[in-house]
């Protein structure tokens, strides 16, 4: 993947904004104000291109727009149904996917587990 300056630009915003697991037009608006001169188009591209490569993870949603993060570690999402806020949770509970290829003859290739509530600020409302 060549490196390019828009790339480069969308690389500094994941980065920068790793804890808020972004959507495509938060990138592209945060792009936009330190580089200019990028497509949302290419946005997008960009972020699938990255998540295809496993640099990122795509968060798809049927309710909201999906979500890129850069947390590649096994972790719960705790999603705010409030506010749409998405908290990474480290779990004290391991599941280990060679276990689950054994036991179901099932080949694990990725994992993902969200738990949906309110946050702090949202339960404070």
């Amino acid at each position: 993947m060549k490196l390019t300056p828009q790339r480069l630009a969308i690389i500094d915003v994941l980065v920068e904004k790793t804890p808020l697991h972004p959507s495509a037009s938060f990138v592209y608006r945060e792009v936009k104000k330190h580089a200019g001169g990028i497509s949302l188009s290419t946005v997008y591209a960009t972020l699938k291109e990255l998540s295809r490569q496993g640099i990122i993870k795509m968060l798809e949603f049927d309710r909201m727009e999906n979500r890129f993060e850069g947390n590649l570690t096994d972790h719960i999402n705790l999603i705010c149904k409030g506010c749409s806020k998405i908290i990474d949770f480290k779990s004290p509970i391991s599941i280990n996917s060679k276990e689950v290829d054994k036991k179901a003859r099932f080949q694990v290739t990725d994992t993902r587990l969200d738990f949906y509530g309110y946050c702090q600020e949202c339960r404070k409302k």
